[in-house]
């Protein structure tokens, strides 16, 4: 009775642990993302199609509301807010606000928003809707 031994290595690649590896890098970075929370407001449309990263948003509403990051404020002291939202973001150098305004506001109330980002050295994006063509 003789046994014979088999010196070959095993071909065959196990996909177990790679899967358990996507799935923990998965779940790692759902947890730890941004996810931007913007009320459906009447947005003006463009043809640009530019996504970036947000790290500001400030929601301007046609009636007068105020939001940074998703806290009311005032008229008075929304660029307060903003100044100390940007200081508090992890990275600064690469900073972006994300301006929501409904259709309607007028620009002069977007205007000293963009002026404050560029003064932090900061990006400043007006959020709109894509066309329908």
């Amino acid at each position: 009775m003789g046994l014979k031994r088999s010196n070959r290595a095993n071909a065959q690649f196990n996909m177990s642990s790679l899967t358990d590896i996507i799935f923990l890098l998965l779940i790692f970075f759902m947890l730890t993302s941004n996810f931007v929370q913007i009320r459906p407001f009447d947005l003006p449309k463009s043809d640009s199609q530019t996504v970036a990263p947000t790290n500001i948003v400030v929601e301007l509403e046609k009636s007068g509301g105020l939001r940074v990051n998703n806290i009311e404020v005032s008229q008075a002291s929304v660029l307060a807010a903003l100044s100390d939202a940007l200081e508090q973001t992890n990275n600064q150098k690469d900073a972006t606000v994300t301006i929501v305004a409904e259709t309607g506001v007028p620009f002069s109330r977007i205007t000293p928003i963009m002026n404050l980002a560029a003064q932090r050295r900061a990006r400043a994006i007006i959020a709109t809707q894509p066309r329908q063509g």
